[in-house]
């Protein structure tokens, strides 16, 4: 994704405080208290331009969702996603995904999204891939006990890779696709890059794994 500099951002950003939480470590245990209704919470890690955390929020209103982004110049846009379509189920942290058990803990999370995440193809950038032990075991941390991850990518490399580092670290695998847009599945919410991909015919591959107690 080209980050193009947005000078202006960090100030919307601090001016929609009701959107985009500014003090996001208050809230760790209690999450509930950020909502208007107390409801099982899914986050996104790299939520991007926040098409899909929105139309989730829009979709599921028993659902509480977080959508989580490092870039000011990105999250901006899914900030004016959520300033127009005003959901009281739905906020944003402009938060490093390293730092999760800054905000979380455990039980205070039931689903974990990732969507279409930096591959990092190189080998020596492993530690930075959202799907590493390492992560894994930070969403462990703040995870109800059975919670989920569901992943989708376009990537058949870092699919691949992922599906080995999940059956690594002892996550059952619930649910794969090698080619999602041909399955039976109902319901897809498509991200901004799903979108792009399957409309240049890109595969998409999918897959639900859960935490075993």
């Amino acid at each position: 994704m080209r980050l193009r500099h947005k000078p202006w951002a960090k100030e919307k950003i601090e001016q929609h405080s009701q959107y985009v939480v500014a003090n996001p470590e208050n809230f760790k245990g209690k999450w509930h208290e950020a909502f208007e209704k107390d409801q099982p919470l899914h986050i996104e890690v790299g939520t991007g331009k926040g098409q899909f955390i929105t139309g989730m929020a829009k979709a599921n209103p028993d659902i509480n969702y977080i959508g989580i982004e490092l870039y000011v110049s990105v999250i901006v846009a899914a900030l004016d996603r959520l300033i127009e379509a005003d959901l009281p189920n739905l906020k944003l942290l402009q938060v490093n995904a390293a730092d999760l058990d800054k905000y979380f803990t455990k039980n205070d999370v039931d689903r974990v999204y990732l969507n279409f995440s930096d591959p990092w193809p190189k080998a020596r950038h492993e530690k930075r891939r959202l799907t590493y032990k390492d992560f894994l075991k930070r969403y462990e941390d703040i995870l109800v006990d059975g919670g989920e991850i569901h992943f989708k990518t376009d990537n058949q490399g870092l699919f691949e890779y992922s599906l080995m580092s999940f059956s690594a670290y002892g996550l059952l695998l619930k649910y794969v696709s090698l080619d999602f847009h041909k399955s039976e599945y109902e319901g897809n919410i498509m991200t901004e890059y799903e979108q792009k991909f399957s409309e240049q015919g890109k595969r998409i591959y999918r897959c639900e794994v859960k935490y075993q107690n």
